[in-house]
């Protein structure tokens, strides 16, 4: 049997906004509670969060920073790889291709390294 639709009153512009009977069982099987925000105002909210303008509650961030990736000779086949770190010469360093055929990794986590 579906839910009967709200009338819920936005906590940011006094505005009253319906909150309807598939809104409301989508809400509920993610476990969310019922909306404080009519959807215009949970638009600017967001918009402002990922513009970082930060606002009540925004995340207040700096950009992220692009990792510096260095050119090295894969140890197995010879190409160019692209890798995160700074290959120290007393290891070898492979290209992803080798590196898979290798098995390194050691099994944990994602490899760090780029073609």
């Amino acid at each position: 049997m579906p839910l009967p639709d709200k009338t819920l009153t936005c906590s940011d512009c006094g505005q009253e906004f319906l909150f309807s009977g598939d809104d409301q069982e989508f809400y509920q099987s993610r476990g969310f509670s019922e909306p404080k925000r009519c959807r215009s105002c949970r638009a600017q909210r967001r918009s402002e969060r990922e513009s970082g303008d930060g606002g009540a509650g925004g995340f207040n961030r700096p950009p992220r920073v692009e990792r510096e990736m260095f050119e090295v000779t894969c140890s197995s086949c010879g190409n160019i790889a692209r890798v995160p770190f700074q290959p120290r010469g007393d290891r070898p360093v492979y290209c992803r291709d080798c590196f898979d055929r290798v098995g390194g990794g050691g099994g944990g986590g994602r490899s760090s390294y780029n073609r």
